[in-house]
């Protein structure tokens, strides 16, 4: 008999010719943590919005409470706990796009003062903020801090990296739920499409009062050394800075100018993705 070596896959009962199954357990309290850190909930609100039952999703959240995962307040509303909040927060530890962006998004609010910077990237179907830099004129501009991520259908750092995702994924994400946050945010699949089109040809995002109706902003893409968005620099202003004047050209050139120095700065090489892409 032929003597053949027996790899981890098939030791573990599963055929090399077929995906690993899910660990269910593991999957089901990932889904649960991703839920609660877009938005704290009570178990049977996270019950019915993940299409579990009560009971399998009590065990999970009683489990992730006591190991300190999630934490409950006296209503019995569920949100991230300090254990989840230190797994995350190592991410940013030697990020090297953070550490790029950080000085250059403090010399850009030099000369756009009235601008909240942000840094940010996509986790699935929302866009999720690393770093924000606040205005130095002291306006005070609400939910541009961490914490407060956004789907991508909304605001301009959504609108990049929607449009700069792949066809399949756009497609899907379109053919989702698109919630409204505000009477100006775009919900039909149509005219988002539109949205991605303006984006990919002018090469920069701008919203005005589809996420607070009191804000607006512009964004700009970060490309890698192999031409992938990876990130989106992101400026967010009082609707009162995107009039069509000065401020307006200032804020768009300087979150065009972050985007492309960043962008070289992980490697992007404009001309040589250019002849790819021809």
């Amino acid at each position: 008999m032929t003597r053949r070596t027996v790899n981890a896959t098939e030791q573990a009962g599963v055929s090399p010719d077929h995906p690993k199954p899910k660990l269910q357990g593991v999957s089901r309290a990932l889904r649960v943590l991703e839920l609660l850190a877009q938005q704290p909930m009570r178990a049977s609100e996270a019950a019915e919005a993940l299409g579990m039952s009560w009971a399998t999703l009590h065990r999970t959240l009683s489990q992730l409470e006591e190991d300190q995962f999630l934490e409950r307040d006296s209503s019995g509303v569920f949100r991230i706990g300090r254990r989840t909040w230190l797994l995350g927060s190592t991410y940013l530890v030697g990020h090297r796009l953070l550490d790029l962006a950080i000085p250059l998004m403090t010399r850009a609010s030099q000369d756009t003062p009235f601008a909240v910077f942000q840094l940010v990237e996509r986790s699935e179907g929302t866009a999720v903020v690393l770093y924000s830099h606040e205005a130095l004129s002291g306006e005070i501009i609400t939910r541009t801090t961490y914490g407060h991520h956004f789907p991508l259908h909304t605001g301009s750092k959504g609108h990049v990296l929607l449009a700069y995702a792949s066809e399949d994924f756009i497609a899907r994400y379109l053919n989702g739920e698109l919630a409204s946050l505000t009477p100006g945010t775009i919900t039909d699949p149509d005219k988002l499409r539109e949205v991605i089109a303006t984006v990919r040809s002018q090469g920069y995002a701008r919203t005005i009062g589809d996420v607070q109706t009191f804000t607006g902003s512009v964004s700009a893409p970060v490309f890698d050394s192999e031409g992938n968005v990876v990130a989106a620099v992101c400026a967010v202003v009082s609707r009162a800075h995107l009039d069509g004047g000065q401020q307006e050209s200032t804020v768009i050139d300087a979150v065009q100018r972050l985007g492309q120095a960043l962008s070289l700065g992980i490697g992007w090489q404009p001309m040589r993705n250019l002849r790819h892409q021809g």
